[in-house]
C-alpha cells in the first residue's frame, strides 16, 4: 500500500488561482492514483502574521510534506516538479 502523500496550500479566500490549483493538484493525483491529503492555509485569516508577510504576494504556494519547505511551486501547479516530488519522472502511458 502506498504511503498517503501531504500537501500545505497556502491560498487566500476569493482567489482564483488557488482554486486553480487546489483541482490541478487534484486531477494529476487522481490520475496517478496515489492517495494524498492537502491542509489549505488562507494567509489572510491566519493568526501566524509571518505566513502573510512570507506568501502574500506568491499565493498560491504548494508545499510538499514539509509546510515549511521546500516550495514546489506558486501561481499555477508545475506537474513536473509535483512528478520530481513524488519520484514519479514520466507521465504514466
Amino acid at each position: 500500500m502506498s504511503r498517503t502523500h501531504r500537501f500545505t496550500l497556502y491560498s487566500r479566500s476569493y482567489c482564483h488561482l488557488c482554486e486553480d490549483m487546489l483541482a490541478a493538484l487534484r486531477n494529476v493525483m487522481a490520475r496517478e492514483g496515489l492517495p494524498f491529503s492537502v491542509d489549505v492555509v488562507d494567509v489572510d485569516a491566519s493568526p501566524d502574521p509571518s505566513l502573510l508577510a512570507r506568501f502574500d504576494e506568491l499565493v498560491p504556494v504548494l508545499m510538499g510534506d514539509n509546510p515549511d519547505g521546500p516550495e514546489l511551486c506558486h501561481y499555477f501547479l508545475d506537474e513536473e516538479a509535483l512528478r520530481r516530488h513524488l519520484g514519479r519522472t514520466q507521465q504514466p502511458a
